[in-house]
């Protein structure tokens, strides 16, 4: 991962409420009543139940929603989009393996008490009380979470909460280096997928003219990934796939200037997996033809008319790509850098943890205080009524990794505590089971490693296709995949541009 001064805030992946997804709103009635006044809405229900208040509709978010039965709880969830990513499953949908729609999940289907899509500017922890702004963007940009909050100002407007559930997730961190929040794509929504589909169809295209030299084509149709982690690596094998299955058919006379490279400043890539998995993948990509460059720093972005020119370290000349794809690092979404920085009467300040600018939590996902501050030593306690899970928090005992797994196992802990009503019960708290990771290579070939054991090739790929199908969230899509598997199988990839 890139160590390098400055920080860019770039909406990512936990679809937080704050977090920079953008996506279009669908007007609806709960919505227009909402906006309607700026008075808080009411607390706790007529028929006893509690308000649970959950921000952002990530993997943390949507679980924790999804697992909290309707009879324990009144459920608000609060979300800038109005869907889901199954975000492992994204990068099939930018070649057309999948449609965009296999990969997401309607929110307004988990028949929530109410949903707002809006973006959670501050809270009031003294009056249980947050101060939201509408996301009204009505264009494509808002399906993109991986673009910064447009400048237009929505409605604002305040609700209460008897129990709040921070799940924010995190923003993708391009360390301040020139033109990557101007001219990189990011993978962390539906909009991201689409807008890379389109640029690589494009790119075909403009190669394809007669007017183009070869020297601009072999530009044209190099594509630049710059992170070697499972989001990266799985992008360029789909990538290839897309190439090499389907428009190699239709653009023969391009393929010699076709290039795939994944760039990354560590001197190895799927650092998650051990070294022989890892030589497996590499060996196994530079067979397909993709490039990795590992210790390879990228200093500068700047466009030139339809190309991006990469600065690299090191290296005298800029290189040439027609598209470029960012995954790499995290950084805390605003909202929980602003919170860390309140005062709350009587308690102090939210726990920062020092190395990830996180929430900290304990054991019970309980959000921690304490008394003089962020740097100073001293007694601990839980936030009344607030808890946090997912990529924005750090628990205090163990850390963990910043990955679905993760939050969605703590999501599921701590949906079953609110169904039996013992929140502030003292016991046994949140363990993490690792399932292990995978990645996919391409060429039906695929990693996957759970301890010491490990599994490569086409069994590999059949555990990765297998393991996410049983893990999307509802019947509708489970049955969609496998349909659009096949169909892409037998008829190949829609390379429709629209």
């Amino acid at each position: 991962m890139n160590r390098l001064n400055g920080i860019t805030r770039i909406p990512v992946r936990g679809a937080a409420a704050l977090s920079r997804t953008r996506p279009a709103v669908a007007v609806l009635p709960t919505y227009v009543r909402a906006l309607s006044t700026t008075a808080a809405s009411p607390t706790t229900k007529p028929d006893g139940r509690e308000r649970v208040v959950i921000l952002g509709s990530g993997w943390a978010g949507y679980a924790l929603a999804q697992t909290i039965k309707p009879s324990k709880a009144s459920r608000v969830l609060i979300s800038p989009r109005s869907h889901f990513v199954f975000t492992p499953l994204l990068a099939s949908t930018t070649v057309g393996t999948l449609e965009f729609r296999a990969s997401i999940e309607p929110v307004r289907r988990l028949g929530l008490d109410e949903f707002h899509q809006a973006w959670a500017s501050d809270i009031d922890f003294a009056s249980k009380t947050i101060r939201l702004e509408a996301n009204t963007m009505s264009d494509t940009a808002g399906t993109k979470t991986s673009t910064l909050k447009g400048p237009v100002k929505g409605p604002e407007f305040d609700i209460t909460y008897d129990k709040l559930v921070i799940a924010v997730g995190c923003y993708s961190q391009t360390f301040g280096i020139e033109g990557v929040a101007q001219h990189a794509n990011f993978l962390r929504d539906v909009g991201d997928a689409r807008d890379i589909r389109l640029k690589v169809l494009t790119a075909f295209e403009r190669a394809d003219l007669p007017s183009t030299t070869d020297a601009q084509r072999r530009e044209l149709l190099s594509f630049a990934i710059v992170g070697g982690g499972p989001t990266g690596i799985e992008f360029a094998a789909e990538l290839h796939d897309l190439v090499h299955e389907d428009l190699a058919k239709l653009y023969p006379a391009l393929m010699p200037f076709v290039q795939v490279t994944v760039y990354d400043i560590a001197p190895k890539v799927l650092p998650m997996f051990d070294q022989a998995l890892a030589t497996y993948a590499m060996d196994l990509f530079h067979r397909q033809g993709i490039q990795v460059k590992t210790e390879h720093s990228l200093q500068a972005i700047r466009r030139e008319g339809d190309i991006l020119k990469l600065r690299i370290k090191g290296q005298a000349d800029e290189v040439g790509a027609g598209l470029l794809v960012w995954s790499t690092g995290l950084t805390q979404n605003p909202l929980v850098a602003k919170l860390l920085e309140q005062d709350i009467p009587g308690l102090g300040r939210i726990v920062k943890d020092a190395r990830s600018g996180g929430i900290t939590t304990d054991g019970h996902m309980r959000v921690l205080t304490r008394q003089g501050g962020r740097g100073e030593d001293g007694p601990r306690a839980p936030l009344p009524d607030v808890y946090a899970i997912g990529d924005c928090t750090v628990q205090e005992e163990h850390r963990l990794p910043a990955t679905a797994q993760v939050a969605s196992q703590q999501a599921t802990w701590l949906g079953k505590r609110i169904n039996k009503g013992d929140l502030d019960a003292a016991g046994e708290g949140f363990k993490f089971r690792d399932w292990g990771a995978m990645a996919y290579l391409g060429s039906k070939r695929a990693i996957h490693q759970n301890g010491a054991d490990g599994l490569k090739g086409w069994p590999a790929w059949i555990l990765w296709r297998t393991a996410y199908l049983t893990k999307s969230m509802s019947w509708r899509n489970k049955l969609k995949i496998p349909a659009q598997w096949l169909i892409t199988a037998l008829f190949g990839r829609d390379i429709s541009r629209f």
